[in-house]
């Protein structure tokens, strides 16, 4: 365990962000016997909680959000966690060692985590205020589309990245007719490459799913509501609403630390202000391995905010996690280990006409990351897994010969050295 010296002003950690990372790093603080106050601000009603079920199995209706709740909610009164709800912090002041809520309210803190994570980019086009157009980052969002999600009625999705994908494969699972507009050729190419993007774009189309690339939106039309979309090319799309899946914004209050990108942090979690740590969705980390990153997954918000937590107790090890996510689309699975933005090799093993593959992204023949579709399991979870053999691969930063990569019969557990 890990101990903070105790100030003699008996002053709390704040944590301002009451979403996986703030939940988490709360929960660790107790784990690893802080026993000081600790205050975790929420600007949103009820307990921290994972959000993937809002695109997947709570916005269809199969599952209730309980399960993804990082602790429940006596659990913070039972601890000794002051959990406020509907409260925004609208300032940090490291000078002060001060936070200041919306409502005026000073709090003063001897360590601060921000993790306040990010907000929707919003549609700025003619029409974009109207009823009807939807975005989804919070629980009452995704009951908002529940709401419209009917049998028979068509949807617009504006965006094809996984938040957009998920919604209109979860949709269409709804008996919804779907229209997904992007400017992208393929969907999620960006992230995935085309041909693993060629692959999901397909599974869209063999649901039903009316792909429209190459398109921008330029107006959302109707009286009271929405009723149709514009595209920038002159396509009127009718519709019974929309949903826009276009990206979020790090979203941090009011703090004189460095920024770029997000709350710039080192390896600890810490920011260029002492006593001020920033995790999650809003924190432009400096990793080990992969350089300076800014990461918007489940998985690293959940380990991110535990992560800073220990270094705020004393804790000297850097945050080293490879990031690994998923991703559920009818009945397919994705997975992915590792981060890189370009690349300059793409190897297959599997088979990329059965769409049961691995893919491995190589930047001057170094394995920097790897995908996984409808084959191998949970890096995290089966341990001799080939998705797990390929997080060995990215983590020993190794050159393994392409043609030894793609070899089915060749076990990727030896190519780490």
């Amino acid at each position: 365990m890990y101990r903070m010296a105790e100030r003699t002003s008996g002053r709390p950690i704040v944590i301002v962000g009451g979403g996986l990372t703030g939940g988490n790093a709360a929960t660790t603080l107790r784990e690893e016997g802080y026993s000081g106050p600790v205050v975790l601000v929420s600007a949103e009603p009820g307990v921290p909680f994972g959000r993937p079920p809002l695109s997947k199995t709570y916005l269809r209706s199969e599952e209730e959000l309980d399960g993804w709740y990082v602790r429940a909610a006596s659990w913070y009164a039972g601890h000794d966690v002051e959990l406020r709800h509907g409260a925004a912090v609208a300032a940090v002041d490291p000078a002060a060692h001060t936070v200041t809520l919306d409502s005026g309210e000073e709090l003063g803190y001897s360590k601060v985590l921000i993790a306040t994570g990010g907000r929707n980019r919003r549609l700025t086009v003619p029409g974009a205020d109207l009823p009807g157009l939807h975005y989804l980052r919070t629980q009452a969002e995704c009951d908002a589309i529940k709401r419209e999600a009917e049998p028979g009625r068509h949807a617009v999705v504006v965006g094809s990245g996984f938040i957009g994908c998920e919604v209109a494969a979860s949709l269409t699972q709804l008996g919804v007719q779907v229209t997904v507009v992007f400017p992208g050729q393929i969907p999620l190419d960006r992230v995935l490459g085309g041909q693993v993007g060629g692959l999901i774009g397909a599974f869209h189309q063999a649901n039903g799913v009316d792909l429209r690339p190459g398109e921008q939106v330029a107006a959302f039309e109707g009286a009271e509501r929405v009723k149709a979309v514009v595209t920038a090319s002159g396509h009127r799309i009718a519709c019974d609403f929309a949903v826009a899946g276009v990206g979020i914004t790090p979203s941090f209050p009011a703090v004189a630390v460095a920024q770029q990108n997000g709350i710039l942090t080192d390896e600890l979690c810490q920011t260029s202000a002492p006593d001020v740590y920033a995790a999650g969705d809003v924190a432009n980390q400096l990793h080990p391995l992969f350089g300076r990153v800014r990461v918007e997954h489940y998985n690293n918000a959940e380990k991110h905010g535990r992560a800073a937590a220990r270094s705020m107790l004393g804790s000297t090890d850097p945050y080293d996690y490879l990031y690994t996510f998923w991703s559920d689309q009818y009945e397919h699975k994705l997975e992915y280990v590792g981060h890189v933005t370009e690349w300059d090799e793409f190897v297959v093993r599997g088979s990329l006409e059965e769409a049961k593959l691995i893919g491995f992204y190589l930047v001057d023949g170094v394995v920097r990351a790897a995908v996984g579709l409808d084959r191998g399991g949970d890096p995290e979870l089966d341990l001799d897994g080939e998705m797990a053999a390929c997080a060995r691969l990215v983590s020993a930063r190794a050159r393994p010969a392409p043609a030894a990569l793609a070899d089915d019969g060749t076990d990727l557990g030896g190519l780490a050295g």
